[in-house]
């Protein structure tokens, strides 16, 4: 089979499309047919060996044990482990990667807990694009930033992958949602459903009268200072991505800040269960939850669409495509 591999760490170019030995599930395992999986923000930091903690906690200290990108797919089931039970081959699934291999590939084994049936109201494009920002955005905002219906809410970072879907999530808790995104992608936050819309390019948020019950920061490019200052007294900060700086301040300074006050400062990052996949299919298929794509790459190029999403600006989610 094709899939894109790397065997060093670096940038983009590093990336090849190569022939290399098409799996066999083991007994509790399903091999599934990948046709879409869509690109993360942890793919090129795994991909670059940066900051240093990814290769000391994941990646492998001098090179990468995961050889193939991509986290997170949708595709067909072609065979499945003498164990398996809710699967058989032709269901329609999405999902994430088991322990070995990558979505960037034309097939991958994982595990049945890993794995739901794609609702038939969407396509495999867009059913690719859910578990990892859509757990993100779902975990920081109800199990992290414990939303409640009614609370003022605000997403920072509103227009990229995390972000779409966690203005959408909000909205489905109930909260009055409050989204931060440039001049260029106003309307499209509005046509999320975000009952404000905040253009950072006009406006400092941190800076004005308003407070927030809950700010959700799917790209956090301030100081975690700043955000605590737009926080109502009991207010909940979640980071759910950013820079290196402030990462490290999410990571040390959240835990004291939160023991010195009121206010609670976390971070949230993907962990994968079944029953979070399945809570986003019922909004997929009830249309409380859209995905949205910016950019679709075939699978030779998926070194571009690496490039493409780490450059930072990308409009909603970044897909790449495997063509039988």
């Amino acid at each position: 089979m094709k899939a894109i591999v790397y065997k060093e760490y670096g940038s983009p170019d590093v990336l090849r499309l190569e022939d290399v030995e098409r799996p066999a599930p083991a007994k509790d395992e399903v091999l599934v047919e990948v046709l879409a999986s869509s690109v993360n923000a942890l793919d090129w930091r795994l991909l670059r060996g940066k900051p240093a903690l990814v290769r000391v906690m994941i990646g492998g200290l001098f090179k990468p044990k995961r050889q193939t990108p991509g986290a997170d797919f949708a595709g067909r089931v072609a065979a499945v482990g003498s164990e398996v039970t809710e699967f058989q081959p032709g269901d329609e699934v999405f999902g994430v990667r088991g322990k070995i291999g990558g979505a960037f590939a034309e097939y991958l084994c994982t595990t049945q807990d890993r794995l739901v049936t794609k609702p038939r109201n969407i396509s495999f494009e867009q059913a690719a694009t859910v578990p990892v920002a859509g757990v993100t955005a779902l975990l920081g905002l109800r199990d992290v930033g414990r939303i409640q219906p009614g609370q003022n809410v605000l997403v920072d970072g509103a227009s990229g992958g995390v972000g779409t879907f966690a203005v959408q999530v909000a909205k489905a808790f109930g909260a009055e949602v409050t989204a931060v995104c440039s001049t260029d992608n106003v309307e499209a936050a509005r046509a999320l459903g975000a009952d404000h819309v905040i253009d950072y390019k006009q406006e400092d948020f941190t800076r004005n009268a308003q407070r927030y019950d809950l700010i959700f920061a799917a790209n956090a490019h301030r100081s975690i200072f700043d955000y605590k200052r737009a926080l109502t007294a009991k207010g909940i900060y979640v980071m759910a991505g950013g820079g290196g700086a402030e990462i490290l301040q999410a990571m040390l300074l959240g835990p004291l800040l939160s023991l010195a006050g009121s206010n609670k400062m976390g971070i949230v990052m993907a962990k994968q269960d079944k029953k979070n996949l399945i809570f986003l299919r019922d909004l997929l298929e009830s249309g409380k939850l859209v995905p949205v794509i910016e950019r679709i790459y075939p699978l030779r190029e998926a070194a571009d669409a690496l490039r493409y999403l780490e450059q930072g600006h990308a409009k909603g989610k970044v897909v790449v495509t495997i063509e039988p």
